[in-house]
């Protein structure tokens, strides 16, 4: 069995997925997911939005893999699993910067592994990103390749998961995938700036605003929408400069149709790129798909498309990323090539990871 361990860019826990892997396919058995411990979404997000220095990046890298660590030994002691049945942990790591198209490119990942396999006492596989992108590769999406995995046998199938950022995969008649843009961080940032609550449950806020329609045709002609892929981003491109940069020539608007118009953005810069391939059915993952009225205007937005969830093919929208890792883990001891250089333009599909010893 294998733990896959993920927390992403929206910073809003960590996910935990005890998976049986075999050349039969991935299976997860358990998923729970976790807080992060407190003040290291604070701390991340400083770094993120302002000026750092190399002693605090190394604590909150500490920080991190504690908090992974705590968390994975509850989750094995609740479930009463022995430790010595695992035989990695598929760790990918909270992103802190990406950058894959500046003229140093790198992204990296916090969450200190060799000391995560010390407070464990289990083998941890991680840093996934950086030889795609030694490679010339976006290092990102990576989730395309385990949708293959799992969902290419469903005709014209496309699936779409929105968290932080929100990225596409597409499997015929190559494998492709790419973020199309923001998921749900400007939602986030927005709403947590305005009323001080993590986020929009079921976009109750945003479903009682008016989309201003002058504010979402500029953002969505901005350059990232404009580029093809393969193409990826993060919180140093989707943040608070993004939006108020789009803002600033606008009318006085409300926050509550500021909200509105955020969630289109999503909707519509989602529905944009569905539309570019033939696709009969979308599937829905990540914490995007729990929102019930951003669901429903996609489903609006795709008439022609059937839109639904992934649970509803058998992974729970929640469990989906952190099996993913799992499912690297298990490709990387086996030393098994990922065949995405379709997905991030690497100029070869590679064997990714490294791996750290628990002794």
């Amino acid at each position: 069995m294998y733990l896959g361990l993920m927390s992403g860019t929206s910073l809003d826990g960590i996910d935990i997925a005890l998976c049986q892997i075999d050349e039969g396919g991935c299976k997860s058995l358990i998923y729970e997911e976790y807080p992060l411990p407190d003040g290291i979404k604070e701390k991340t997000l400083e770094m993120i939005n302002g000026a750092t220095t190399i002693a605090k990046v190394g604590e909150l890298d500490c920080l991190i893999a504690e908090g992974y660590a705590t968390a994975v030994n509850f989750f094995l002691e609740k479930h009463d699993i022995d430790k010595n049945e695992i035989i990695a942990i598929g760790s990918h790591g909270q992103t802190l910067w990406h950058q894959p198209n500046a003229e140093i490119p790198f992204s990296m990942q916090l969450g200190n592994p060799s000391l995560l396999a010390v407070r464990t006492g289990i083998d941890v596989v991680a840093d996934f990103r950086s030889k795609d992108v030694a490679l010339g590769g976006q290092g990102a999406p990576f989730a395309p390749v385990f949708h293959k995995e799992i969902f290419s046998h469903i005709s014209r199938c496309a699936v779409v998961n929105i968290g932080g950022m929100a990225n596409i995969s597409v499997f015929s008649p190559t494998t492709i995938g790419y973020d199309s843009g923001c998921g749900n961080v400007l939602m986030d940032m927005w709403i947590s700036e305005c009323k001080n609550i993590g986020y929009d449950k079921d976009g109750a806020w945003a479903s009682g605003g008016n989309v201003n329609h002058v504010l979402l045709n500029n953002m969505l002609e901005d350059k990232y929408f404009r580029l093809n892929y393969p193409k990826s981003t993060g919180r140093e491109y989707f943040n608070k400069s993004f939006l108020r940069k789009y803002l600033a020539p606008c009318d006085k608007i409300s926050n509550i149709d500021i909200q509105a118009t955020l969630l289109a953005l999503t909707v519509v810069s989602i529905a944009n790129e569905i539309e570019r391939f033939d696709i009969g059915t979308v599937l829905v993952c990540g914490g995007g798909a729990k929102n019930s009225y951003l669901m429903q205007q996609l489903k609006e937005a795709l008439p022609l498309v059937e839109v639904a969830v992934t649970d509803d093919y058998g992974v729970r929208v929640d469990e989906m990323e952190a099996m993913i890792f799992a499912w690297f883990a298990f490709k990387r001891l086996r030393s098994e090539k990922i065949e995405l250089k379709t997905v991030t333009g690497a100029t070869d599909n590679m064997i990714l990871g490294g791996i750290y010893a628990k002794d």
